[in-house]
């Protein structure tokens, strides 16, 4: 890491809330990466017999536990738990639920209130809304940070040809921008997602094609003031090649300003993802979304900790990429270097 790097990480890290809030961020993260850890219907551990199984990771028969059939064990049965302990014994995780399985053993109707075995309570098929949460989770973050890093890639390629270039290439790119950027973004992508079956990676190509732009003004602004810096002239007249100049000389001092995006960007994507699985236009119909769990509150008002969790949830996510992106533009301010 460069001196210039290390010093803004520093003040990066002399930024409390913000580093608190990464770090709260991170932990967030890597508990959605585990999902099927903390919330599940299989045992994270069996024991049968002297011989040890993660049906987590690994769907194992019936018959591997003294039953009958040799289809998947339905571990939330009764009958299969008994045969389990009557030779070992299992570990479940701390939630019980997987974010598509009923709660069968419900007394109440559904959506029910939260309870000592529902702690959020459940949604109106039943289905445990923590574990609903964590899996949305992992969904939303994944998607939005793939999202953005690939839009941050094809949006830094672009910026960075029409910065060196100029002349017709940019003012050619420039119109091109100021069309796509006319278009509703919002608008067009549930048009065209309507147009395909829903899947994540048609969604994920679709947000992409009007995504992209985001960062193409910040490198082009950085690349046109950099392009006529005595090092890139030395550069040229020792015949280097132009890829070499863009992308090994001035794009590593015209990155500051594209990072400290990054975080607004991934803030926007996610909100972008959670809107459309509102309206019904994003996520299949079998993914867990927060845009779906909110979609749950507005048609059950009658049971609001539905709304809530999903509002609480996105808020804070929001609220720490918010503080992490501020405390990202601070170290990277050149004012402060």
């Amino acid at each position: 890491m460069s001196p210039m790097m290390q010093a803004r990480f520093r003040r990066f890290k002399q930024n409390r809330l913000g580093f608190a809030c990464f770090i709260l961020f991170m932990v967030i993260f890597i508990l959605s990466l585990g999902s099927e850890w903390i919330a599940n219907d299989k045992p994270i551990l069996v024991k049968y017999d002297h011989s040890y199984y993660f049906p987590v990771v690994k769907a194992y028969p019936e018959t591997t536990f003294g039953g009958v059939f040799e289809t998947e064990a339905d571990y939330k049965d009764p009958a299969v738990q008994q045969l389990i302990e009557d030779k070992g014994w299992a570990v479940w995780p701390l939630i019980p639920f997987a974010y598509q399985t009923p709660n069968l053993d419900l007394a109440v109707p559904v959506p029910s209130a939260p309870s000592p075995q529902n702690w959020l309570g459940t949604d109106d098929q039943g289905r445990d809304v923590l574990a609903r949460i964590l899996y949305g989770l992992r969904v939303s973050l994944i998607f939005g940070l793939a999202l953005t890093f690939f839009a941050a890639l094809i949006g830094i390629v672009v910026g960075a040809i029409q910065g060196y270039y100029g002349g017709w290439i940019d003012l050619l790119g420039q119109r091109v921008l100021e069309v796509w950027g006319g278009l509703p973004m919002l608008f067009m992508v549930m048009i065209l997602v309507s147009m395909f079956t829903p899947s994540v990676y048609w969604l994920f190509l679709i947000m992409l094609l009007f995504g992209w732009p985001a960062l193409v003004g910040l490198v082009r602004a950085e690349f046109l003031r950099a392009r006529n810096f005595d090092y890139v002239r030395a550069a040229r007249a020792l015949g280097v090649k132009d890829r070499t100049i863009m992308f090994q000389h001035i794009l590593p001092n015209a990155m500051s300003s594209s990072l400290s995006q990054l975080p607004f960007m991934l803030t926007a994507n996610i909100t972008a993802l959670t809107a459309l699985d509102f309206l019904g236009y994003g996520l299949p119909p079998d993914a867990a979304s927060l845009g779906e769990l909110l979609l749950q509150g507005k048609n059950n008002l009658t049971a609001p900790w539905l709304a809530l969790s999903g509002f609480f949830t996105l808020a804070l996510v929001l609220s720490l990429l918010i503080y992490v992106g501020e405390a990202t533009r601070d170290a990277f301010d050149p004012r402060r270097q």
